[in-house]
């Protein structure tokens, strides 16, 4: 229990500070010493309420028109997803994880960056990718990934990846809870999360503050680069 509390917290500072990064953090700790699937659900509703801590100080910064497409493109495919992540095995489940979320950080050690703005069929395509990746709790790293290969102010890639998970968890919520993930317990790990939540997101809003962009573009390569070493680390552990 203190070891999950000492993850939760990191990660709600990750959050405060990147606004991204909280699920796929903890999840991949969980993964190393249990099922990480009875609390995706529980990792979801901590996402929701941590909007609430942030949402006075991100509403001038956020990109609807991204938010919506990539809502979209998620919207289409998580049924499937959801399905999907619950017919398998939990080693299955951990090695998915992990292999996701090693190519994404691949993608960002490569340099890839864009040139010329993306429509809306593009940042559809990559809701797609991002609602088939959320069953299992990473679904933010595809967007994240994608946005930071954009010329993209950082208080505004934050506050955009603030709202997008915060509607992707809210369609993959009814979706866990038809398939048996939702229950009281639930409940109860959200309450017991909730005053390490704010105190995580509320100083790691504070560094953001103080952060610059260069530094900002640093912290988000390294949390993804990170997160796959930590998922790399839970399938060796599994083989």
């Amino acid at each position: 229990m203190a070891a999950l509390a000492i993850a939760l917290f990191g990660a709600a500072f990750v959050r405060g500070y990147s606004g991204f990064g909280f699920s796929a953090i903890f999840i991949a700790f969980v993964a190393l010493i249990t099922n990480p699937l009875p609390l995706i659900p529980v990792v979801f509703s901590c996402e929701m309420l941590m909007t609430v801590f942030q949402a006075r100080g991100i509403r001038g910064e956020v990109d609807w028109r991204r938010v919506f497409a990539l809502l979209a493109g998620a919207a289409v495919v998580l049924p499937l997803s959801v399905w999907f992540i619950l017919s398998l095995g939990e080693s299955t489940v951990r090695l998915a994880v992990s292999g996701i979320v090693l190519v994404m950080s691949l993608v960002l050690l490569s340099g890839w960056t864009l040139h010329r703005p993306i429509r809306t069929p593009g940042h559809v395509s990559v809701g797609m990718v991002s609602g088939l990746c959320n069953s299992a709790g990473v679904g933010g790293l595809p967007v994240a990934a994608f946005m930071a290969a954009q010329p993209m102010p950082a208080a505004r890639f934050r506050a955009t990846m603030i709202i997008y998970l915060t509607g992707l968890d809210l369609i993959t919520m009814p979706l866990l809870w038809a398939g048996g993930l939702v229950t009281w317990e639930t409940a109860i790990g959200v309450g017991l999360a909730f005053p390490l939540l704010g105190v995580g997101v509320w100083l790691g809003g504070r560094q953001f503050l103080a952060a610059s962009p260069s530094t900002f573009r640093r912290f988000a390569v390294m949390l993804l680069l990170t997160l796959s070493l930590l998922g790399l680390l839970r399938a060796m552990m599994r083989i």
